[in-house]
């Protein structure tokens, strides 16, 4: 009794409170482990909003099951605006349609706060293996030439790269065997060793790789070019017009919090991305800093799930 009246007076918190939250610290839960895209999104932003409301802002790092193990932490925590959700691209719109069975609703455990940043992905070969291959078109031509001979590394089954790397074989007219590895990590050394042809991560993995001369990115696979690598065409204006397959990380609440705190740490979201310099900062590092509103970001998440989806159906992707 005692809590769904506590729930009922957070539901009808008028805006003006709203606009004192935070009052205490708040956690930014990253379900996955240090040192990926996400967790260096989630510190970054972490900086900023303990900046900004004058509190800490506390990043746990709950790894495990593809997210979901933190995903379901702040799916079930209390719906205050305390415990928040650096979610990405694959446990909001990829996992709903992989796993069978999740410990909560997709559809009902989170109140989208705002998009954070776009992470395209790089296509990425060894440049020594072939050595003839220079750019996106030239391996097109190659693999066609070897249909059903090459093979490409992924961080996993199901997860954005694999199912990006599906879209691109289809566009292409390619027969090419996956080999999923655990993680980025190994799929990366993989190509390194010549084990496989071809593999994508986000550009924040592979602009090291790219400096070192070790790989070679033949494409991007966002609309547009990316600032950390303007010399990569897209996909899209180089060989298959339209192709356009991004991972993202972006702000999640758990369903119930209050619609003012909502909006109002999604208005401090754009507030920070607009800043200049945390901009240029997340564009050094591969991203394309981009907030939006609520609405907007959940719209974001319900196309990419209906697109993966298909991709999901059509390819018979399982998870172990």
């Amino acid at each position: 009794m005692a809590l769904a009246l506590s729930l009922a007076a957070i539901a009808g918190m008028p805006a003006a409170a709203a606009q004192r939250f935070p009052t205490h610290a708040v956690t930014l839960v990253v379900p996955f482990p240090p040192g990926g895209g996400t967790d260096t999104g989630a510190r970054l932003l972490a900086q900023e909003l303990g900046k900004r409301w004058g509190q800490s802002v506390i990043v746990e790092n709950k790894g495990g099951a593809a997210g979901l193990i933190g995903a379901n932490f702040v799916a079930q925590a209390k719906p205050d605006g305390y415990t928040l959700l650096l979610g990405n691209i694959g446990t909001q719109s990829i996992n709903p349609s992989l796993y069978t069975k999740m410990p909560y609703d997709p559809d009902k455990a989170f109140a989208p706060v705002s998009l954070l940043a776009e992470l395209p992905l790089a296509v990425m070969i060894n440049p020594a293996k072939p050595p003839q291959v220079k750019t996106i078109g030239d391996f097109i031509r190659y693999a066609k030439a070897h249909q059903g001979q090459l093979s490409y590394g992924s961080s996993g089954a199901g997860g954005g790269p694999h199912l990006a790397t599906e879209m691109f074989k289809d566009q292409a007219g390619l027969k090419i065997q996956h080999i999923p590895y655990r993680g980025g990590g190994p799929a990366i050394s993989a190509l390194l060793a010549g084990d496989v042809q071809l593999t994508m991560m986000t550009v924040l993995e592979a602009s090291g790789h790219i400096k070192a001369g070790d790989m070679r990115a033949l494409a991007v696979t966002g609309s547009r070019r990316v600032a950390a690598l303007p010399d990569v065409p897209t996909l899209s204006e180089s060989v298959l017009p339209g192709f356009n397959s991004i991972s993202w990380i972006g702000l999640l609440a758990p369903a119930g919090t209050p619609s003012a705190i909502v909006n109002k740490i999604s208005a401090d979201m754009r507030a920070i991305v607009a800043d200049k310099d945390f901009a240029a900062h997340i564009a050094t590092l591969g991203g394309v800093p981009h907030a939006d509103t609520p609405q907007e970001f959940a719209k974001m998440i319900a196309d990419d799930r209906s697109r993966y989806a298909r991709i999901i159906r059509s390819h018979h992707i399982k998870v172990e």
